[in-house]
Formats: structure tokens, C-alpha cells, sequence
């Protein structure tokens, strides 16, 4: 009885990490899924499946999208990809976010492709710090016990039969955290069968062996005529008949949804070879899963369940899919109670295949019925302890038999709504409740940014508070068939920990692998089906229409009572002049009275020291300026501010930062509401500056704030007679990557240099370029770059302008810089362009074209790959002296 009772706990903790919770962290922002009838049939085919395959890669967009569609849409296999990074240290294609925000997009970018080619999403804590040329470098910074364990973690949770990695585990991988990927793969496939690796974590899940680990490899790896016999292959570029397109074309929808990347793709159609090595485990001969039973004999009893799956196939209506509910509804009963039933003792993986089918099952008799359900919020933000409204709406356009018992949230201080009603076909039964979050519940800030990590590492909570019930019992009462046809009722808990007063919290090792932060609310539905009972979870949204896109769903949000935006990056000072810091403050409930100030360090001074604020409205901002100066005690350097609002004694000092972008749900995030503040000695020269943005950066505020004129540019903008009213013309980073309208526009670019104007050009992706010379001499873009923010710097020609006027540039200039010093430096030059600095990574020859300058006529010319988009944002000092000095050449 001990044993029985014990492996009941664990396996119930198994099939609550494996599933409930993963819809939990998954099902938000969406429209209520609807499937055609050829999808239903495809899921039901998929029922029939029990196989899994895990990927595995570095960052948002390795993966490779063609074999995850194949597998999940094709083999019908579970299907997953494991990115080790959320790709916070890349650029951005389509906004200034950067860092947090960027990873945030980038996370969100994964899910919309996993949505499209049928995988799932996991991540470890590692964090993107920038662009690494080795795993040993890579090693030094990530904390690899750890990522190692998240990746073993996963691996137990999902027990794959293959596992897959994108690349090898060696130099040619091209990136530090390619071949960190690799290696840690190679290492998690004996640590996750180990029971000594990881220990900690076998109180929830148990070993897993997979059957073997293989790299998928191909062009960008082999050598030029290498034999490919040699590699396991496989035609992954197959056509689908139930979803009408080929996996090639269900890749590059997948692939396109990396917008901030720029990986717009391309369909491909026809045959597509797959090409793979065994890294460990036995080979693959005939097929991807040798040696894997695929069918439902891998299930202790499991074979009549296979035999009533094969009946519901044979039998599907294509015209009438609600015909196959008592299918289904008799494939749900055969699957029994997986805990109480004895088979299963001992068989985690069982268990898990039966509840994982079972969710399946569920899913597939609410697409059969056409059942719709949905809870909408009235609105997308609410505060704790403030009430808000849900409505939610139930619609079933089938004959099939079936009664809404009853709705209820799970999250909140509410009590149940008991209905009692038959579905009647195409009477739709709508009602209203009011929901609440307590006090224990913070904001819905991602989970992995509610603490302070490394520069390589996320650290995670010990506990993220889901919710505070203040119900009387946290658990459903659900009911179930045994194997051997008998009813047995059994207590199915949703929650990992449950303390005293009824708190639900995730603990910091369920919250591992998982790519967001639960709904903020789920509404079950509890509806009996052919006599049946279902619960179907539902996460809460926020609906409304927009005149353009139509209906939007949002996720609802959890706001503190009041937020404080700083409005600017960073604050210069090049004297002892005023400036002025703005504050917003946001109400997050109605009726927010307080006062706000500034924290500033020692030697800088604020007038006034605080500002009252009364908020009457929900949403409603007052905006209050500062104004700030440095007195004769602040020290020269970078320090910082910080905004701080404090309300009934309490103190807030956590933003308001809304990501809105159409291709993803919207996303809000509370960063800390501090600033940069910069005391530095600077002199400029000229005031008129010319911006034409690229890809989106900081830059043009930087440059108001060391006192320049910035005129924003549009491509049309650029005449020879507009041009020469500005001292200097800047282009945005990737300009010529993402400004189709160079290309006609280049000719006066060029003349205005020639006539004596001074163009600064930020770094260019080496591809993808709208014209193949960007500058007046001829240059080639390359992939150099130095990584090591700070690498020692040469100064090439002490006597260059660019290093004395009208700020003399000295190798401390590029010291406390982050993430990395440049990226896309020119791999060959024309000799009429200058050379000005030179560094490099440990163990490299010297990069020398981090700046290049060309006199052309009677003006200049400078191409530049320093990353001063992220350096100046962030307040480096030595960053904006370089730039006036750039934008004041000539002058």
C-alpha cells in the first residue's frame, strides 16, 4: 500500500507538469480555436500515434521548422523544441525593443510558429548574452550544471523516443551557444536516464532513456561534394492532404513568424532530403524511430484502446464529424483512471501517454461538436483586490446530448455559477461573473524577469503565485471509468503546492522549461457529454474590435495599483544645466492618490523633490516633470535615477511597457522605473541632424539629449536640396537592409557628402543589402565582430579628426560597454576609406574596420559597426563622445 500510494503522488505530479500545467502556460491571447473537418480527422489519426521527438537548439529561430512540421503533421509524433536561449542578445528587425523586451517578442514569435507547424515550446534559463565564438567562452558565462539540468528536466517531463540537435557540437556549430547546445544535448541523454544526475528532481518525474540522440545535419555543415550516404535520410518535403500544403510550405509560414529577425520565407515544394549522424543511442536504419513502438501496445491494455481508435477513423463522417462523439466518448472511458488502475503501477511513461491522449481525446469530441466556449474580461487590465467582469458564452451546433453543469474560475475569490441547461443545437447560453485578485498575486511580469539574473543566467522565483482561492476546497471532484468498466471517483489536484490558507503557487522547478507565465485566470466548464463528465479550461481574455484587424483577444493582465514611466533612455549631462526627466503615472485601479519623486544619487539635485497625484479614473496618467541638474558634488560618469510613486505608504517603482506588434498576442511588461544618468565632459559641434531610421533604435534620442536637432527622415526626404540643411545625416541600423527606397535615393545621399555634408552610416546586415554598394568607394560587408565589450582598443591614426575633434577619444572611451563592442564590420575595403581603431577577441587577429572614414568631395563619410544602438541607450559615456565626434566631423 505504500508503494501504491507514493507512486499515486508522483504520477499525479507527473501528469500535472506533463499536461495541465502545460496548457495552463500555453493557451493565452487566442481567438477560440475552430478546426475543419479535415484537421479533426488528422488528430484522429494523431490519437493513434504514441511517439515523441524533442529538438533541440541555441536560440529562436535554429530550429528547423520543415522537420518539426514533418514530424508533428506527418509522423503524427509528439513534437518539441527545446530553445536553450529566448534570444534577448540579438537585434531587432521591427522595433527598438531590445535585451528583455526583445526575448520577450522573440518567445512570443516561437509560440505563433509552434502554432503553425504543430510543435511545442520548452526553454532553459539561459540567457542570450550576445553573439559567442566559442562553447568555451559560452560555458564561462551560462552556468552549465544548471542549464544542463533545466534541459534533463524537460527531457523527463517529455520523454522523447528521439531527440534532435540542430547542430554539431563542435566549431563548425559558428556560434558559442550553437555548440553549447550540442554538447549539453549529448551530455542531458545519459543525464536524463541517470537517477544519480539531478536527483532533486525525481520527487516529480522519473528517468527517462531515449532511444537516440541524432544531428540533423546538412549544407551549412558538410564540405562541397561530401558523400551524403554516409547520413541516416529522410524526405521531409512531403505534401499533406488534410491540411492541403506540403511540410515546405507549412515551414516558411513558420519560419516568416520570426518578423523581428527578418526570416520572411519562401515556400518550398517537392522533395527535401533530410540528412542525420548518431551522436549516442542505437542507429536509425529504416526509419527516424527504429525501434520504437509507435502504436498503443507500448500501453499496458493498450491495444483495445488502438482497436477503438481504428473504429472511430474507419467511421468518420467527413460531412457530419459529430457523428464520431460516441466514438470518442467510449475511447475516453476505455482509457479508465491511469492512477487507480494497476496496469499502470510502476509505468510513468503509461500514465502519461494516457492522460496526454485523454486531453487529446477532450479536445477532439469539442471540435467534433463544434463546441464553442469562451470568458472575456471587460477589460485587459485589473488590479489586485479589484473586481472584474467575465463574460463567458457557450455554443454547441450539434445534436449532440450534452448539459452545461456548471462555470467556474479556479483563480479567484468566486463561487460557483450553477446552470443545469441542455446544449440545445445552436442556442448559445451566455452569463456573467465577477472575478478578483488577491493580494498575494503580483503582476503578470514573465516570470523569468521577476528576479535579477546574471548576464548569462535567468533566475527564477521560488515561487510564482498563481492565484489566492478563497474557496472552501481547491480540488474537482471528477469522475472516471476503469479498465474494467466500473465508475470510481478520484481527486484530480491542479496544484503543486498547496498551503495553508488555500494559496496556489507554482514552485521554482515547475516553472522550469515552460515558455510564459500561466493565464492569469482559467473558466472551467464543467459539461456532461452523452453522459460523460468534461472539464474544459478556458483561459480568461480580454475581446474587443478593432476597425481595421476585427476582433482582437488579449490576455488579461495584473497590474499594481499605480506604475511610473520614466519618458527617455538615458539623461546627459556635458554641463551643469538643467534638464528635464518626465514621469508618467498610470493608475492601475481607480481612486490612486500619492505623491511621486525621483531617488538620485549623491551630488544631483531634483525640483521639486515630489508631486502630488490623484487619479481618479482606471488607466488614467498624469504626467509630472522633474527637473534635474548635477551639483558640485556629482561625480563624473554614469550613475542612476529612479522614479518612485508612493501610495498609502507603499512604495512602487515598477513601469508600464506595452509590445504591440500584430503577429503576436499583445505583451505588457514592469520594468524597474529607472534611468541612466550621464555627467561627462562634452563638447559638440554643428545642431542640425538628419535621422532616417532602419530597423528601429534609440539612437535619435541620444542625440537631443547631448543638445543636437533631430529631424526624423522619411526616404522621400532625401533630395539634394532637403539634405543640405543638416550638419550631419544619420542612418538607423540595417538601414540598407530594411529602406527599399535607398536604392533611388542613394544618388543624393552621395551627392550631399560630395557637396560637403557628413553621412554616418550604423551597421548592416552583410545580406539582404537593397543595393550591392552602400558606400561612395567600394566595400564588402562581412560577419566580423568583437564580442568582448571591452576588448583593449588601438588606436590606428591618433592624429585622425575622429579621435580630436572636438573630443579627444582615448582607449578608456570604450570601456563599461555591454553585450558586445561591434558586429557586421566591412571584410575588405577600398583604400580611399580610412581606418580608425582596432581590437579583437582573445585569441583573433585585430579587426581594424570597426570605423571607416572617406573624404568624398568636400564632405565625409563613415560606415560604422559599433554597437553604439545598445551602448547609448544604456548611458556608456565613452559611446556618445564617439558619436559627436562622428557627426561633427568637418565641422
Amino acid at each position: 500500500m505504500t508503494f501504491r500510494r507514493t507512486f499515486r503522488t508522483a504520477a499525479l505530479l507527473l501528469v500535472l507538469l506533463t499536461h495541465s500545467f502545460l496548457h495552463a502556460f500555453t493557451a493565452q491571447a487566442q481567438a477560440p480555436k475552430t478546426y475543419s473537418s479535415s484537421e479533426i480527422l488528422l488528430g484522429l489519426k494523431k490519437l493513434n500515434v504514441l511517439g515523441s521527438a524533442l529538438y533541440i537548439a541555441a536560440h529562436p529561430d535554429d530550429e528547423n521548422t520543415r522537420l518539426l512540421a514533418y514530424l508533428a503533421n506527418g509522423r503524427l509524433v509528439e513534437t518539441g523544441y527545446l530553445s536553450c536561449t529566448r534570444g534577448d542578445g540579438g537585434q531587432n528587425l521591427i522595433g527598438p525593443e531590445l535585451r528583455e523586451g526583445l526575448g520577450v517578442i522573440r518567445t512570443q514569435e516561437l509560440l505563433a510558429a509552434r502554432r503553425v507547424d504543430g510543435g511545442r515550446q520548452f526553454f532553459t534559463r539561459a540567457n542570450d548574452f550576445g553573439f559567442s565564438k566559442t562553447a568555451a567562452e559560452t560555458f564561462t558565462i551560462w552556468d552549465k550544471e544548471q542549464v544542463l539540468a533545466d534541459m534533463v528536466w524537460v527531457i523527463r517531463q517529455r520523454r522523447p523516443d528521439v531527440m534532435i540537435t540542430r547542430f554539431p557540437p563542435d566549431a563548425r556549430a559558428g556560434h558559442g551557444h550553437h555548440t553549447a547546445s550540442a554538447m549539453l544535448a549529448i551530455e542531458a541523454f545519459d543525464a536524463a536516464a541517470d537517477p544519480k544526475r539531478f536527483p532533486e528532481q525525481l520527487q516529480y518525474v522519473q528517468p527517462w532513456q531515449a532511444k537516440r540522440l541524432l544531428w540533423n545535419t546538412g549544407s551549412f555543415f558538410v564540405k562541397a561534394g561530401e558523400d551524403m550516404s554516409q547520413y541516416f535520410q529522410l524526405d521531409a518535403g512531403g505534401f499533406n492532404p488534410l491540411l492541403g500544403r506540403s511540410y515546405g510550405e507549412i515551414a516558411a509560414e513558420s519560419r516568416t513568424k520570426h518578423k523581428s529577425q527578418g526570416f520572411g520565407s519562401s515556400a518550398q515544394r517537392g522533395e527535401a532530403p533530410e540528412y542525420f549522424q548518431l551522436l549516442k543511442g542505437t542507429p536509425a536504419k529504416t526509419d527516424l524511430f527504429d525501434g520504437v513502438d509507435l502504436t498503443w501496445n507500448r500501453v499496458p491494455g493498450g491495444a483495445a484502446v488502438g482497436k477503438l481508435v481504428d473504429e472511430v477513423i474507419r467511421n468518420y463522417d467527413a460531412a457530419n464529424p459529430s457523428a464520431s462523439v460516441a466514438g470518442l466518448i467510449a475511447v475516453r472511458k476505455s482509457f479508465g483512471n491511469p492512477i487507480s488502475n494497476g496496469n499502470n503501477i510502476g509505468n510513468t511513461s503509461a500514465m502519461s501517454w494516457l492522460f496526454g491522449k485523454r486531453q487529446q481525446v477532450d479536445a477532439l469530441i469539442q471540435a467534433c461538436m463544434g463546441l464553442h466556449l469562451e470568458a472575456t474580461a471587460t477589460s485587459t487590465t485589473v488590479a489586485m483586490n479589484q473586481p472584474v467582469e467575465i463574460n463567458w458564452q457557450v455554443l454547441s451546433p450539434s445534436n449532440v446530448r450534452a448539459k452545461l453543469l456548471r462555470v467556474r474560475s479556479t483563480a479567484y475569490a468566486v463561487t460557483d455559477s450553477a446552470i443545469d441547461k441542455a446544449l440545445i443545437s445552436g442556442q448559445l447560453l451566455t452569463g456573467k461573473t465577477t472575478i478578483e485578485p488577491t493580494v498575494g498575486m503580483g503582476t503578470t511580469q514573465p516570470y523569468w524577469l521577476l528576479n535579477s539574473g546574471t548576464v548569462g543566467m535567468y533566475s527564477l522565483p521560488d515561487k510564482y503565485v498563481l492565484f489566492q482561492s478563497r474557496l472552501k476546497h481547491n480540488r474537482f471532484i471528477t469522475n472516471a471509468f476503469g479498465l474494467d468498466g466500473k465508475r470510481t471517483n478520484y481527486t484530480d489536484p491542479y496544484t503543486t503546492v498547496t498551503l495553508s490558507k488555500g494559496d496556489i503557487v507554482y514552485g521554482k522547478q515547475m516553472l522550469v522549461g515552460h515558455p510564459q507565465n500561466p493565464a492569469v485566470a482559467d473558466m472551467h466548464f464543467y459539461i456532461t457529454v452523452e453522459e460523460e463528465f468534461l472539464d474544459f479550461a478556458v483561459p480568461v481574455q480580454y475581446k474587443h474590435t478593432d476597425p481595421v484587424h476585427g476582433e482582437i483577444y488579449e490576455p488579461l493582465t495584473v497590474v499594481p495599483p499605480v506604475m511610473v514611466n520614466i519618458g527617455g533612455q538615458a539623461f546627459v549631462f556635458a554641463d551643469n544645466a538643467p534638464k528635464t526627466v518626465p514621469v508618467t503615472v498610470r493608475a492601475g485601479k481607480a481612486g490612486v492618490k500619492g505623491s511621486v519623486a525621483l531617488t538620485l544619487p549623491a551630488g544631483w539635485q531634483s525640483e521639486p523633490a515630489s508631486y502630488p497625484f490623484d487619479l481618479a479614473a482606471k488607466d488614467a496618467e498624469q504626467t509630472v516633470q522633474f527637473q534635474v541638474r548635477p551639483g558640485a558634488g556629482a561625480k563624473e560618469g554614469k550613475t542612476e535615477l529612479r522614479a518612485v510613486a508612493t501610495v498609502e505608504g507603499q512604495a512602487y517603482s515598477r513601469g508600464y511597457q506595452v509590445i504591440d506588434y500584430d503577429h503576436i498576442p499583445t505583451q505588457t511588461l514592469f520594468p524597474e522605473a529607472t534611468a541612466p544618468l550621464v555627467k561627462l565632459d562634452l563638447k559638440r559641434r554643428g545642431q542640425q541632424i538628419g535621422y532616417l531610421m532602419g530597423a528601429g533604435d534609440e539612437v535619435p534620442e541620444a542625440l537631443r539629449q547631448i543638445g543636437y536637432t533631430v529631424t526624423l527622415l522619411k526616404p522621400e526626404d532625401l533630395t539634394e536640396t532637403n539634405l543640405r540643411r543638416f550638419d550631419a545625416v544619420v542612418l538607423g541600423i540595417r538601414a540598407y537592409n530594411t529602406v527599399e527606397q535607398l536604392k533611388a535615393r542613394q544618388p543624393a545621399l552621395l551627392k550631399y557628402v560630395e557637396q560637403g555634408g557628413n553621412v554616418v552610416v550604423q551597421y548592416v546586415v552583410n545580406r539582404g543589402t537593397v543595393l550591392p554598394e552602400i558606400g561612395p568607394y567600394p566595400m564588402t560587408l562581412g560577419r566580423d565582430r568583437v564580442t568582448v565589450e571591452d576588448a583593449p582598443v588601438t588606436l590606428l591614426n591618433p592624429t585622425q579628426p575622429l579621435l580630436n575633434t572636438p573630443n579627444r577619444i582615448r582607449p578608456a572611451d570604450f570601456k563599461g560597454w555591454e553585450q558586445e563592442q561591434g558586429l557586421y564590420y566591412p571584410a575588405k575595403w577600398d583604400p580611399r576609406y580610412q581606418t580608425v581603431i582596432s581590437s579583437q577577441d582573445p585569441g583573433e587577429t585585430p579587426k581594424e574596420s570597426a570605423i571607416l572614414v572617406a573624404n568624398y568631395g568636400k564632405g565625409h563619410y563613415i560606415y560604422t559597426g559599433l554597437s553604439l544602438f545598445r551602448e547609448l541607450p544604456a548611458g556608456v559615456p565613452g559611446a556618445y563622445r564617439i558619436l559627436t565626434n562622428m557627426v561633427s566631423l568637418g565641422k
